[in-house]
């Protein structure tokens, strides 16, 4: 089992990174509904005040009749409204005083100074920034269709992007910025693992 089927998420928890790096090649789910609530659109950082969403707004349908979901590949971001600059200050308040955001932030800042139409753009750049990151050599590519179950010799990871559910990093510890004021927050984005631990996340993921 060498193929994982990885959904396009916004800075992917913790746990959904450290499942998909035991495969030789990501196959990003692009064919899929866009859902709400997912982390295809939102990521949780650790702030002053403990545990905060950065959600990227999406442009809805203005069809209100029009009951067809949309496809993840279409979905567009709302830009009249300022989030890049909104999450891009709110990551540098969290993380400016965390060992490595120094490290990062060059790479990091360009993805909240260029304007994006679709999501599914912005979530690739952010899986290979991630990529760059980790050091690891990944083949990928996209889906060319939507299949609701794959056979047993690919790995399916598309319930990861669901917001709601139980993470899978119970024994996954590490320090963090807030930690000693607010206690630590499990399967945060993955950034918050970067920023604290910088090139030592790879061996930490695979723990």
């Amino acid at each position: 089992m060498n193929t994982a089927i990885v959904p396009y998420t916004y800075f992917a928890p913790i746990d959904l990174v450290a499942r998909a790096i035991q495969f030789k090649e990501w196959n990003f789910e692009v064919n899929e509904n866009y859902q709400k609530q997912s982390y295809r659109s939102r990521q949780y950082i650790y702030g002053a005040n403990g545990k905060l969403l950065l959600n990227i707004p999406i442009k809805h349908q203005k069809n209100k009749t029009n009951k067809r979901k949309q496809v993840l590949k279409e979905v567009s971001i709302e830009n009249d409204f300022p989030w890049q600059d909104l999450h891009w200050k709110s990551l540098q308040a969290a993380y400016r005083s965390s060992p490595y955001f120094e490290f990062y932030e060059d790479e990091i800042q360009p993805l909240y100074e260029k304007k994006y139409k679709f999501l599914i753009d912005f979530n690739q750049d952010c899986w290979q920034i991630l990529i760059d990151f980790l050091q690891i050599e990944i083949a990928t590519k996209k889906t060319t269709d939507f299949q609701l179950k794959y056979p047993a010799h690919v790995k399916d990871l598309r319930g990861f992007a669901k917001a709601k559910r139980k993470h899978e990093t119970e024994n996954l510890k590490y320090t963090q910025v807030f930690e000693e004021k607010l206690g630590f927050l499990p399967n945060l984005s993955i950034l918050d693992l970067l920023f604290s631990e910088g090139p030592n996340t790879n061996v930490i993921l695979r723990e």
